[in-house]
């Protein structure tokens, strides 16, 4: 049947059983937005602050759900404020559908009001971009978009519809197709050669193999990367780690992929990485990593890391293979599919002595002062006070790194952090994204006092649609991790990384129509949570820290894993 090019827009949100799109109006998609008048009944529109919020609110959404996110923005400043968001989905795999619209056909390439060229700047950054000229290609298109987005490695795509093409005149020939029936159309069965669409059947044989591997190993140590939140493997994850009866080390990205509260948990690893887990990586004997890219931050001097063993990489990505860490064996494929194959081949093992060298060391040795207020104490208080399934969000920098320490992640979605884009602002866009998708949970938002004011004007979001999510702010008065290379490295040179200025965030809250409590020791940090779980609206906690207050441990960059700079 014909239908309108915008309804047929619509209707495939539909199809892919969106029911919420975040998103900032302006002119070149008004069409859009007019139509979206329509369907207000069954698709959710959450108008944020700014098109950079609206970016990280889709992609907390996706990452909280497992479901592709959805952000509209128009064109010019509108579409290249999402850049950062769409680079930080593309970085950490997340599956987002991001749709512009430009200006009209005849005014392409003349440099009109609000015309910029998104798709040509978002090709570096995403798995694809579409720069759509014909209605009739709408439903063709918007279906690519979305497989491309969500299957093989997840990532972000950009769909930009020039205005004519969403002229209310323009018709489309259209039939509803369920996303959940078998898709045989042509134009997707190409995009698989092309985009990876479907994840590669592992060979059989490279799992005999690590099998064998495992099975000569004395000292083994699992990795867990960001492919397995992603693909939610989390419980075949946690049977090989059983069965292994191994430690394992989790990766920043990786998250919630393995309970962090496990008896095998070493913690994280890498620059900031438990004594632990560092430790494992260079005494191990076999180090089998799954879904992780191997950064900088991770192997920070590949030619010795873990050299005492050999590395077998687990992945879905073969780009990723032998990219940064040459390694001994390899397997391809999705990291849900690999462990299943893998779990039906390896016993039950037992590495009581290696263990016994390795997990006592797990403890952060970070000195505690009781008589001020320490990062320690604030997200143990969250963590005790707070739902055992609360979800977390963090910005970037020190308290992210806090967060990842002392908050123990029990599932995939529930740590939502930027890992390889590193992005001060994406957390408070992340937490609404969140909350939309479970209103259910508790939602904190854990932010330094430079990350929020990167991103403290979606307060106007949080207060406008009720949510009530609980941003943390760890205040040192200082652009906190910055001042910590300054202080180690740079000779207390403090350039430009004092923060003495406003806003006092607490009457900041309180101009929003929200409620918020400085706080200095345990004792207020506990009636602030309490009062801030019971509110019923957005809360903000000013928490006041030392200055000087450091993450450890700390390797630098470029040394050896174990080279710790901080104990």
């Amino acid at each position: 049947m014909k239908i309108r090019a915008t309804q047929a827009i619509m209707e495939c949100l539909l199809e892919q059983e969106v029911d919420t799109v975040f998103g900032y109006p302006g002119g070149t998609i008004l069409n859009l937005y007019d139509e979206l008048y329509n369907y207000q009944d069954k698709i959710r529109h959450i108008l944020t602050a700014h098109e950079q919020g609206a970016s990280h609110a889709a992609d907390g959404y996706a990452r909280a759900t497992g479901k592709v996110g959805v952000c509209f923005a128009t064109s010019g400043p509108g579409a290249t404020n999402l850049t950062t968001g769409i680079a930080t989905a593309m970085m950490d795999s997340s599956p987002v559908v991001f749709i512009t619209c430009n200006v009209s056909e005849p005014l392409l390439g003349k440099d009109s009001f609000q015309e910029v060229d998104i798709t040509g700047i978002a090709m570096p950054i995403t798995k694809a971009t579409y720069l759509v000229r014909r209605a009739q290609d709408i439903p063709g298109i918007m279906r690519q978009a979305f497989a491309v987005a969500a299957t093989g490695r997840p990532g972000p795509v950009l769909i930009d519809f020039l205005k004519n093409v969403t002229d209310p005149k323009e018709l489309v020939d259209y039939e509803f197709i369920p996303w959940t029936e078998n898709r045989t159309w042509g134009s997707v069965r190409e995009l698989s050669e092309v985009h990876g669409l479907k994840a590669p059947e592992p060979d059989h044989g490279d799992v005999d193999i690590l099998a064998k591997m495992i099975d000569e190993s004395q000292r083994p140590l699992l990795i867990c990367g960001g492919g397995v939140v992603r693909g939610r493997a989390d419980a075949e994850f946690r049977t090989l780690a059983e069965k292994l009866d191994c430690p394992v080390a989790i990766t920043l990205m990786g998250g919630g992929g393995f309970p962090g509260s496990h008896p095998l948990c070493s913690g994280m690893v890498g620059m900031h990485g438990s004594h632990a887990s560092n430790k494992a990586v260079h005494d191990c004997d076999l180090l089998i990593a799954v879904g992780c890219r191997f950064s900088d931050r991770v192997a920070l001097n590949p030619k010795t890391f873990a050299q005492n063993a050999k590395i077998v990489h687990i992945d879905i990505d073969r780009a990723e293979i032998d990219k940064n860490v040459l390694t001994d064996h390899h397997i391809v494929g999705n990291a849900k599919r690999v462990l299943e194959l893998l779990n039906q081949r390896v016993g039950q093992y037992h590495h009581e002595e290696w263990k016994q060298s390795i997990l006592p060391l797990r403890q952060p040795q970070t000195p505690e002062d009781e008589e001020k207020l320490t990062p320690k104490q604030v997200l143990e208080t969250i963590r005790r006070m707070a739902p055992q399934d609360t979800i977390v969000a963090t910005d970037v920098g020190q308290h992210q790194m806090w967060s990842i320490q002392y908050f123990h992640f029990d599932y995939p979605g529930q740590l939502l952090t930027s890992g390889g884009f590193g992005t001060m602002g994406f957390g408070l866009g992340a937490a609404i994204g969140a909350k939309c998708a479970h209103p259910e949970r508790v939602v904190v938002h854990t932010t330094g006092d430079g990350c929020f004011r990167m991103n403290c004007h979606e307060l106007a979001t949080v207060e406008h649609y009720g949510l009530p999510i609980i941003t943390v702010v760890f205040n040192n008065g200082t652009l906190g991790m910055v001042r910590q290379w300054q202080n180690l490295i740079y000779h207390k040179r403090f350039s430009q990384t004092t923060l003495d200025r406003g806003p006092d965030f607490v009457k900041l809250a309180e101009a929003y129509g929200l409620k918020g409590r400085r706080v200095t020791n345990r004792q207020e940090m506990e009636q602030a949570m309490a009062e801030a779980l019971s509110c019923g609206c957005g809360y903000v906690i000013d928490a006041v820290l030392d200055m000087d207050e450091m993450v450890r441990p700390m390797v630098p960059g470029g040394a050896d894993i174990t080279s710790f700079l901080l104990k």
